[in-house]
């Protein structure tokens, strides 16, 4: 008995051992807690857009970004500043010596950082610009740049901003700044223009300018669609509709969509459209989760659409993520009686390139109303080789309404139309000339800087005298002759320049701007953009240019005003570093910088002439 009650104690004090380690090693899956469910987000959806990804998702990332940042800007004429607020100053000398910057003086010396700040030829600046919705990595974008409160800078003609990273929201220096998306640089261009009639409003104002195409992307902008009825296999449908409708391009790393959880969808934007990042975010929005018969889809809308043509862009939009086999349902609104469904319909058929849209659009864009005329046109730009398109658009470069000229010329430029004279001035600028019955100098502020002659006849008036910029820019021309004397001085240690150039307006400009060396050992005065520009403001605004002198209105400032707008009301916080800690990227509501609108300062340029002739200038809005 006794080896039998021994081998039970030893059996059950073994049981409870394990029993113990067990508890000890094990925790009880019961016991642990649960997350939390997500409770449903309330969506109220117009019938229109019912099944669509918006329906069911919301979409961060769908609205453009605005970064800023301290920037440093050298290349001045003693127009800069020594002061700055400490804590920028101590921000900028930071930055300057994490790039390693330093200048020469001239006599092979090195300006070290310090004694760059020091120097009136170097200023401390804000930076701002607007990524558009979604932009990957590398999309450039231009900039505005202006002199910093708390400095005494007086003006930034002639600088280069060194490079400076832009960050969202408010701006910020030390710890509290956000990680930075994207970089600025290049040489500042100046408005250079002023209306002595009206100075108040118009006058220069050399403490703020901008750089076309200066600012890059370096992280790419996210988009995410959070569910907002937490469902795995609602998630997974989405992603796999999404992916349907924008396949794995050949350089495209990913899927397109890819289902993180289920109440979480990431996108990534296809290589095929970074040049138009906010437009495949609209798209998105826009694209149906059950795809069934398309052409029956496209049929729905269009009844919806009849029935509240207030749904019109909605309807477009879904008409072309559905794609190209939806036009067979459109093409009978093409000739709707009704305005508002019929654009909507052309709108998705060019976009669709559906070659029927062409002879409505060029109707549209001759004789419609004064608010389709301009969109019109624009929505041939992208259609394929067809001559009829060029053709159509040719005379409306003779049209009486400025936006549509303006409109027609940017067009048939995009398209390659040979009626649109090119040529490069070094890499500073593009000069067009396209003929016009209406003469004009029109100068962009946005993308590529381009001058534009409308008129390929136009020449300075003669007889004429012009002194301009204190003496520093004179022209002097004959009645009858074919050329003008120009007199130029640089700087004031610069022995000045004496020559001739032709009179028709695309050489002179050419001339302007033109910097003569080995390479290129024509003569030229070597002015920068905004030099030239205001050379020939000077000409026009004094009646030795024929027509107006129109510069396109400036983007910059209100695109970030509308997106600063959107900001005060939406959430942004897609800018999660990662989704472990989920430390969401500060709002850009209320990010007004003090002295956003930087005070406008009188030039000291004064010009006297021989022609009592004044022409007005004004802004277009492209």
């Amino acid at each position: 008995m006794r080896p039998s009650l021994y081998s039970t104690i030893l059996m059950v004090s073994c049981t409870l051992a394990l029993s113990s380690c067990s508890n000890i090693e094990k925790a009880d899956p019961t016991l642990a807690p649960k997350r939390a469910e997500r409770p449903p987000i309330p969506m109220d959806v117009d019938p229109i857009m019912r099944g669509t990804v918006a329906s069911e998702t919301i979409v961060m990332g769908y609205q453009p970004v605005v970064v800023r940042g301290y920037g440093f800007v050298a290349g001045l004429k003693g127009t800069g500043s020594r002061t700055a607020p400490a804590e920028v100053r101590q921000y900028i000398l930071r930055e300057m010596m994490r790039y390693g910057i330093a200048e020469s003086s001239g006599n092979g010396m090195e300006l070290q950082p310090e004694a760059l700040l020091n120097s009136d030829n170097t200023a401390i600046v804000i930076v701002e610009a607007l990524i558009p919705a979604g932009a990957p990595r590398g999309t450039q974008f231009d900039v505005r740049v202006y002199a910093a409160p708390g400095t005494s800078t007086t003006s930034l003609e002639g600088g280069t901003l060194w490079t400076t990273d832009l960050r969202p929201g408010v701006l910020l220096v030390g710890s509290r700044e956000v990680r930075s998306m994207a970089q600025a640089k290049g040489p500042i261009i100046i408005n250079p223009f002023s209306d002595e009639a009206n100075r108040s409003q118009t006058m220069v104002n050399q403490l703020s300018g901008r750089i076309l195409n200066g600012g890059k992307s370096t992280r790419q902008l996210p988009i995410k669609l959070v569910m907002a009825t937490p469902s795995h296999s609602r998630a997974r449908l989405i992603a796999s509709a999404i992916n349907s409708n924008y396949p794995r391009e050949p350089t495209q790393r990913g899927d397109t969509a890819t289902g993180m959880s289920g109440e979480l969808v990431m996108v990534a934007v296809p290589p095929s459209w970074h040049s138009r990042s906010d437009e495949f975010v609209e798209l998105l929005r826009h694209t149906s989760i059950n795809v069934g018969p398309i052409d029956a889809t496209a049929t729905s809308i269009a009844r919806a659409l009849m029935n509240n043509p207030g749904a019109a862009n909605s309807a477009s939009l879904r008409w072309q993520a559905l794609g190209p086999k939806s036009t067979i349902a459109i093409r009978p609104l093409y000739d709707y009686p009704e305005e508002q469904p019929r654009f909507a319909a052309l709108q998705a058929g060019a976009r669709l390139d559906d070659a029927l849209v062409v002879p409505h659009l060029l109707a549209m864009a001759q004789s419609g109303s004064t608010e389709l005329r301009v969109p019109s046109i624009r929505l041939l730009e992208r259609m394929k080789i067809n001559p009829a398109i060029d053709l159509g658009l040719r005379p409306l470069l003779d049209d009486s309404d400025i936006d549509v000229r303006l409109a027609a010329y940017e067009v048939l430029r995009a398209r390659q139309d040979l009626i649109v004279q090119s040529q490069m001035v070094g890499k500073k600028f593009r000069i067009d000339v396209v003929p016009s019955k209406y003469p004009m100098v029109y100068v962009s502020q946005s993308g590529q800087p381009a001058i534009t002659i409308f008129d390929d006849e136009m020449k300075v008036k003669t007889p004429m005298s012009l002194r301009a910029w204190n003496g520093d820019l004179l022209f002097k021309g004959e009645e009858n002759e074919g050329t003008l004397s120009v007199f130029y001085r640089r700087s004031d240690n610069a022995p000045p320049v004496i020559d001739k150039v032709g009179v028709k307006a695309p050489e002179l400009v050419r001339f302007l701007g033109h910097t003569t060396d080995v390479a290129n050992p024509a003569p030229g005065l070597g002015m920068t953009y905004s030099q030239t520009i205001g050379a020939l403001y000077a000409l026009s605004s004094n009646g030795f240019l024929a027509g107006d002198f129109k510069i396109e209105q400036d983007r910059i400032l209100a695109a970030i005003a509308k997106a600063g707008a959107e900001a005060e009301r939406i959430d942004r916080p897609e800018f999660i570093e990662d989704e472990e800690s989920a430390a969401a990227q500060p709002s850009i509501a209320g990010a007004v910088v003090p002295g956003l609108t930087p005070r406008l300062g009188a030039t000291s340029n004064s010009t006297s002439v021989s022609n009592p002739n004044v022409s007005k200038t004004g802004t277009v809005p492209r």
